[in-house]
């Protein structure tokens, strides 16, 4: 087991640096610094601490340098061990694409080929996809169980008694009025907020740069927290019913009668309708987008999606990834690839952090009825594709930085946020309990996080 461990966490090394070294190059590329070194494999001349372009050509060249022993080693390793024939297989393609990715690499530091950068880096995302494909399956190996019994069919567990609203100890009318006031926040989903404000403003950042006005900002931010808060209240009024038999959600505020469901929806109405108000003040395509998104959450996932399908999640990842083309289209009036490639990162990352929730509150989903990826393909699997979706998540997030030239920062901050977001769940799938699930879902809210923070700064201040 320990050798297992260790070959896991030389797996893991291996993949996270192919990654770094993927970005190093798009760095290399993007701020033209392999002209300042055009011999291979040395760059002639002594080292000049000053010259910024020539650094940057070096620590690309010792990166594959250093990544290149951990792939030789980990194929060693990996042959000479008794793991799965497919991660061997795995290990073993990406082996073979890494001297074809220096070789190609050494092309593109001798040649004026325009088109040669663009194969060096898919190669690249090739080479570090199969690293991963490995270390997925692996993980499915050494710490998979067979004698789970996933749920095909989950049903309703049984309502519990409803005996009206509840009764409240006698309140003034300021706690009343605070209570009230609370309850109605609650229906917003507030903790949804910060991070999908984030997303729309990464795209107004990626879109406008130093060009984007107070105005736009403020309309358009303001119009996603009160359709974040639509959307919330009515997925509370439309899972009422369900919220009863779900320990996570029986205390919500018409689960327990708190707000009537007429007035709820009356404040879901207002809320979306001031929403569309702010979105329509940016642009008419931003308020279809508002619109959309409204209406893809509250009725496509919570009717649609949520109840009848095992990808459920997957697709109704296209709710958390539309704040980024409503931020594009607000700072530039039009849907730009930049803004579709952002919003393709927030729909792969969905997946890869909602499943460690899923795991965590399984039972729960159970009782609710829902086909969640737990619930009727069991944990072994949830996990798996949580690293597949990583995988995707940071590949995607590779190509944003090289189609918007995101520099430095954006590029450091993926890699080591994404080491850590790696790290959690390869302890997810070694320690499989609540608290692993946990440390894992807020390992992904940190890695995004900072990621769309990278993005406002670099767009915004260098």
């Amino acid at each position: 087991m320990a050798e297992s461990r260790t070959f896991t966490g030389l797996l893991a090394a291996t993949a996270v640096g192919v990654y770094l070294l993927v970005l190093a190059g798009a760095t290399t590329t993007l701020t033209d610094a392999a002209a300042a070194c055009t011999t291979w494999p040395l760059c002639d001349g002594p080292v000049d601490v000053t010259n910024t372009a020539l650094l940057v050509a070096w620590g690309h060249r010792l990166v594959a340098a250093a990544v290149g022993l951990l792939v030789v080693a980990v194929a060693v390793i990996g042959l000479r061990s008794s793991c799965r024939g497919r991660v061997k297989a795995a290990i073993l393609l990406g082996t073979a694409l890494y001297p074809v990715q220096i070789a190609l690499g050494a092309v593109v530091a001798t040649s004026t080929e325009t088109a040669l950068p663009g194969a060096h880096l898919a190669l690249g995302m090739g080479i570090f996809g199969w690293f991963v494909l490995a270390l997925a399956w692996h993980l499915e190996a050494e710490t998979g169980s067979d004698d789970e019994t996933p749920v095909k069919n989950p049903t309703l567990a049984p309502e519990p008694a409803d005996d009206g609203p509840a009764r409240s100890p006698t309140l003034s009318t300021r706690e009343r009025i605070v209570e009230t006031a609370s309850a109605y926040f609650r229906l917003m989903k507030p903790r949804l907020m910060w991070l999908l404000c984030l997303v729309a403003a990464a795209g107004m950042a990626l879109a406008a740069g130093q060009t984007l006005t107070v105005r736009t900002v403020l309309l358009t931010l303001g119009g996603g927290v009160l359709s974040i808060g639509a959307s919330g209240t009515f997925n509370h009024v439309l899972e009422r019913d369900i919220d009863k038999r779900m320990d996570r959600t029986s205390d919500r505020p018409i689960a327990t009668h708190q707000i009537p469901v007429r007035h709820a929806l009356a404040f879901g109405l207002l809320l979306s309708l001031a929403s569309l108000g702010l979105f329509w003040q940016v642009n008419a395509l931003v308020a279809l987008l508002g619109l959309t998104a409204i209406l893809f959450y509250s009725v496509i996932y919570t009717l649609v999606l949520k109840p009848n399908t095992v990808q459920n999640t997957v697709i109704g990842g296209a709710a958390g990834a539309l704040p980024a083309l409503i931020g594009w289209v607000a700072a530039d009036g039009s849907i730009g690839l930049p803004g579709v490639v952002l919003a393709i990162v927030i729909f792969l990352w969905t997946p890869a952090h909602f499943y460690n929730l899923a795991l965590a509150y399984k039972d729960d989903y159970e009782a609710g009825g829902f086909p969640m990826m737990p619930v009727v393909r069991g944990e072994t699997e949830t996990r798996k594709h949580i690293v597949y979706y990583l995988g995707a998540t940071l590949i995607a997030s590779g190509v944003l930085g090289v189609l918007t030239s995101l520099s430095w920062l954006y590029a450091v901050t993926s890699v080591l946020l994404g080491a850590v977001f790696l790290w959690a769940v390869i302890l997810l799938h070694r320690e499989q309990t609540e608290a692993a699930a946990f440390r894992a879902f807020h390992a992904s809210n940190a890695y995004l996080g900072a990621v769309l923070i990278a993005i406002v700064v670099d767009a915004l201040a260098l």
